[in-house]
């Protein structure tokens, strides 16, 4: 018996999720360190022109192959394009299991983080010891119990389908993530350094932005819009026929932008507002976790107004920014299993999400509480260390294979398929257009010329040593 596919309740589900999966620790990190790193406004500037060009036309390439053939991963390119086209489906599975092995793990620090906020917000804070972050990552313990945490809140969610799960958990989720992001943006306001830090933000000085940060911003569009791992694609293949890919689109990448530069005011208005936090991160002495779950707690309970209130509240945005993108990478690896195989959802998302978390236990373990883990380095192996670098330990290694490759090639797949393999007319048909239009026809540039071109840029600069991860 052929099982009824599920479908987003409506065109609002739909942008939820899908701006859920987008909106993640990429955001509220990764985004702002790296425009600090490039000295502000001009990256900004690229980034938005990389997301505009390269993001949004991929990401529509995505959806379209989901949603024409009501299938995922794997199925969906074989569907469409035969066998030979699966393995990029595969390949997305297979890039949605590593990031999410690891990615749970960071998750789990959320929970930790925002138990421990609660806990000085009633009971007064205490300056922590100077390891204190590192005693916490070297309790293996902790660390699988954190992650088992994260991975069942996860799998209770997609266990429950996408209309009954995915979209009526998103639809509670972001809400609240606006809400606790606007909170903190205006407190921030109230701090000395808001106007340079919009200055720093939106003043381009492209004399100042280093060669490389082209190619990161590329980098970024890629981990940022959850693409080349096919979640878009599986999130797509439930949509209604009658669902605007282009209008879905525009409103996923817009909030997801909307969301990575709020992170970069409430954050470069914080850093520029102690002299000693931005003295400290000029120098690279905090880097993007240390930055996360180090410095900002301290700075709540001493810097900020009302960081009783914030520091707790900030933390739920972390977990809930976390969870939204979990959700779209677990339905990636279970729902290539469902439309494949025939599984049951649940069987598929327990089979799926054991095999991910035995991955999730060796990353957690791999950053002080196992010395074997924490000390894997293929730097002096040929071949290996040109795909994983000088990186050391599993969860690092994942997380470098991930960003500078997986991702990546995963795109370029999309372009080379929805760009040159399927043909002008079919995809005409799908989208229900009479005629090629301006649209059209830029889009289609954009997956044939400018996206692939650029992401082979960034493949070459990862083969000779650069690392985007």
């Amino acid at each position: 018996m052929t099982m009824q596919r599920d479908t987003w309740d409506s065109k609002l589900g739909f942008i939820m999720a899908a701006s859920g999966s987008a909106v993640g620790l990429g955001n509220l990190w990764k985004f702002p360190y790296i425009t600090w790193e490039n000295n502000g406004g001009a990256f900004v500037l690229v980034y938005l022109g990389a997301v505009v060009i390269l993001g949004l036309p991929i990401m529509m390439g995505e959806i379209f192959v989901g949603r024409t053939a009501h299938l995922s991963g794997a199925p969906a390119y074989k569907k469409l394009g035969g066998k030979g086209w699966s393995k990029l489906g595969y390949l997305g599975a297979a890039a949605g299991g590593v990031i999410l092995s690891y990615y749970m793990v960071i998750a789990g620090w959320s929970l930790y983080s925002f138990w421990q906020c609660l806990g000085w917000s009633f009971g007064g804070y205490e300056t922590p010891s100077s390891d204190a972050f590192g005693t916490f990552l070297g309790n293996g313990w902790l660390q699988i119990g954190l992650t088992a945490l994260f991975t069942l809140m996860n799998a209770a969610i997609v266990l429950r389908g996408v209309g009954r799960g995915i979209e009526r958990a998103t639809r509670v989720m972001m809400p609240i993530l606006v809400v606790i992001m606007l909170y903190l943006v205006i407190t921030a306001m109230f701090m000395p350094g808001r106007n340079e830090a919009f200055a720093m933000i939106f003043s381009a000085d492209f004399g100042r932005m280093p060669a490389v940060g082209y190619l990161e911003a590329v980098g970024q569009a890629f981990f940022s819009l959850s693409l080349g791992l096919g979640a878009m694609v599986a999130y797509g293949s439930y949509m209604k026929k009658s669902d605007s890919i282009t209008h879905s689109a525009i409103w996923v990448v817009s909030v997801d932008t909307l969301f990575a530069l709020l992170a970069c005011v409430a954050m470069f208005t914080i850093i520029l507002s102690v002299p000693e936090l931005k003295a400290q991160v000029t120098a690279g002495e905090v880097g993007t976790v240390g930055m996360l779950f180090i410095t900002l707690p301290q700075l709540f309970y001493t810097q900020m107004p009302g960081g009783v209130v914030l520091a707790p509240l900030f933390f739920i945005l972390v977990a809930f920014a976390a969870l939204s993108s979990t959700l779209s990478l677990g339905e990636v690896v279970a729902s290539i299993m469902i439309d494949r195989r025939g599984w049951h959802r649940k069987k598929a998302v327990m089979i799926t999400g054991g095999i991910v978390f035995v991955g999730s236990i060796f990353a957690a373990l791999s950053l002080g509480a196992s010395d074997a883990l924490s000390s894997v380095t293929f730097k002096n192996v040929p071949v290996l260390s040109t795909i994983f670098g000088t990186k050391t330990g599993i969860l690092s290694l994942l997380d470098h294979l991930a960003a500078n490759w997986l991702l990546p090639v995963g795109g370029l797949g999309t372009t080379l398929f929805v760009g040159w393999f399927l043909k002008n007319d079919f995809i005409l048909r799908e989208l229900g257009i009479k005629n090629s239009n301006v649209i059209f026809n830029l889009w289609i540039w954009c997956l044939r010329v400018v996206a692939p071109v650029a992401i082979v840029a960034l493949i070459i600069a990862v083969a000779t040593g650069k690392d985007f991860s």
